[in-house]
């Protein structure tokens, strides 16, 4: 019992917090800290899976801009690369024949750039030129 009463609280109150997470690892790393917090080392691991589960749903952009920015990039009717198989997180984008453009502002993701791949808007991470995220 003195378990499921943090545990009652880490979902009630934790959950809203949780649910800011942008992707799987930021919304484990992110759970996993709250649930401590509330309810110690189970409530980490507790916290950690939910907020993982939370962060995979949500994605980078969350359920409440995915559709706000999929209308924006393919409104800038950008050219779109042309790749043979699906278009997923993990994939790694070719060095030659692909052009990335900067996010807007009003999304916040500095960290990352855009394009379309067959026909898809996809988050990239610049650096590795992984795709972070499929805008569906």
């Amino acid at each position: 019992m003195r378990i499921a009463a943090p545990l009652a609280l880490l979902a009630t109150l934790g959950l809203p917090a949780i649910a800011q997470a942008q992707g799987l690892e930021r919304g484990a790393q992110e759970g996993a800290s709250r649930g401590e917090e509330m309810a110690g080392p189970l409530g980490a691991i507790v916290g950690g899976a939910i907020g993982a589960a939370v962060g995979t749903a949500n994605g980078i952009l969350g359920v409440d801009r995915r559709e706000r920015f999929r209308i924006y990039a393919l409104g800038e009717r950008r050219p779109s690369v042309a790749l043979a198989g699906p278009v997923r997180v993990g994939t790694v984008l070719p060095e030659e024949g692909v052009v990335y453009y900067d996010v807007p502002r009003e999304f916040a993701l500095p960290e990352y750039s855009y394009t379309i791949v067959n026909g898809h808007p996809v988050l990239v991470e610049p650096r590795t030129r992984r795709i972070v995220e499929v805008i569906d």
